[in-house]
């Protein structure tokens, strides 16, 4: 792998599909793996099963959370470097990637104790309940070195256009977890213990197989070039970057968490039907996710090769898909939107309620598709300054809506602030695209 950069790659159509299509299967594998874990466990016939699998995996999935920001910091600095022309800095990102996510990992280990006793204080499960979750909770913790190294592997392989690998990647590790699920659990009967094990394996073989498929940055002798991996001035700006982009996802994370706290002050119809209406915004998150990585990969090659029409063509490339994916959602929201919520729940009011709140539901896409399309654009050009500071003035906005409309309008003013967020998102990213347009030219 030459340190130049090649002749530049016509940015069409075929190749944006190629890299969003294999995220948006990837993405549906994960609901398929949730159900089955919850499934085997109810086939034991007791509530407590249930509710343990579900309290340790939430617990454990907000703590690895927390670490998301190494996917989207790997993505925008290995796109650029790629888009540069810089295959050895591309082989050294993975390393550093893969040196901070079994870092991490190994510091969840060491510290459970204290994160297990902190998050069962602030939600607290009966006596049996805490007692299997902290079962199933000890065996999975093992595997945090992996997933969150996976989330450095899969970063890596977006900016490279490699989004296949990213689908082999889930295919192989849930396909593994949900057979490995019904062998301990119903097989063996091992129950919650079985659902851990079973997940334990299928995310350290799910590095394994992410590792093999990046073996050709082990050929660049850059890999363990340890003098660049630890470059004083490239780990600053890692920590900078991955540290706005932490502060950032922790406002969007406040946003979505009041939401459903306050939610919860109109009772436990209003509250379920709230949580009902959610799932329509997390399938618009899973379709919508492909254009970003899309966007995130082409703008940060853009950048990288300092081409601004290429990342003027690649914003509006996968915004185009993106919004088009929006406006689709939200009429198939609209036409089959009260089937959908028949399916999610056999409560009469809940559906009654829900069906009442479903249009703010078919806007969604459609408003909040230029907030996801922008996060895409200005992670590819790890612009993560101006990614803090308009979350932080939307957040603001945000909770100004929440003060002046809940008041008077209820439920109804609660979801009007929603949805404000995330046109004050896109206004606010909007406003500084041309900043980022400029940098490219420079």
């Amino acid at each position: 792998m030459a340190e130049t950069a090649g002749a530049p790659r016509p940015l069409t159509h075929a190749r944006l599909l190629k890299i969003a299509l294999p995220i948006v299967l990837s993405n549906a594998t994960v609901p398929i793996l949730g159900a089955v874990d919850t499934g085997v466990v109810g086939q034991m016939g007791q509530a407590a099963p249930i509710g343990a699998v579900g309290v340790g995996a939430i617990i454990l999935t907000g703590v690895y959370w927390i670490f998301g920001f190494l996917r989207m910091g790997t993505t925008g600095f290995a796109a650029q470097a790629h888009g540069a022309g810089q295959a050895g800095e591309v082989s050294a990102l993975l390393t550093r990637a893969l040196m901070l996510g079994l870092a991490a990992g190994a510091a969840i280990i060491a510290l459970q104790s204290l994160i297990f006793a902190g998050a069962f204080a602030l939600s607290p499960a009966s006596r049996e309940v805490e007692g299997m979750a902290r079962d199933y909770m000890r065996i999975r913790v093992w595997s945090a070195p992996a997933l969150i190294s996976l989330y450095g592997v899969t970063g890596w392989l977006i900016a490279l256009e490699r989004t296949r690998a990213v689908l082999v990647i889930q295919l192989v590790m849930n396909g593994l977890n949900i057979g490995l699920d019904l062998w301990f659990v119903l097989g063996l009967g091992w129950g919650v213990q079985g659902v851990a094990t079973a997940t334990f394996i299928a995310e350290w073989s799910g590095l394994g197989v992410g590792l093999w498929l990046c073996r050709n940055a082990f050929a660049n002798p850059a890999w363990r070039d340890w003098p660049r991996i630890f470059n004083r001035a490239r780990l600053v700006l890692m920590v900078r970057v991955n540290s706005d982009i932490l502060f950032r996802s922790m406002l969007l994370q406040a946003i979505f968490i009041s939401f459903l706290f306050v939610g919860a002050d109109f009772g436990d119809v209003t509250l379920a039907a709230n949580q009902v209406l959610l799932q329509f915004l997390t399938i618009t998150a899973y379709a919508l996710d492909g254009f970003a990585f899309g966007a995130e990969t082409l703008v940060g090659q853009a950048l990288g090769a300092r081409n601004r029409a290429a990342l003027r063509r690649g914003a509006i490339l996968s915004s185009g898909w993106g919004m088009a994916i929006g406006l689709g959602l939200g009429l198939v929201f609209w036409v089959f939107g009260g089937a959908i919520i028949d399916l999610m729940t056999t409560a009469p009011e809940v559906r009654l309620v829900a069906r009442e709140f479903l249009p703010f539901m078919v806007l969604a896409p459609l408003l909040g598709g230029p907030s996801w399309m922008l996060d895409g654009i200005f992670i590819g050009a790890t612009r993560s300054r101006d990614m803090r500071n308009m979350m932080a003035l939307s957040f603001a906005v945000y909770v100004l809506a929440v003060l002046g409309l809940v008041g008077p309008f209820g439920n109804q003013g609660l979801w009007l602030a929603f949805l404000i967020s995330f046109v004050a998102r896109g206004v606010t990213l909007g406003l500084r695209y041309p900043a980022l347009e400029a940098e490219a030219a420079r």
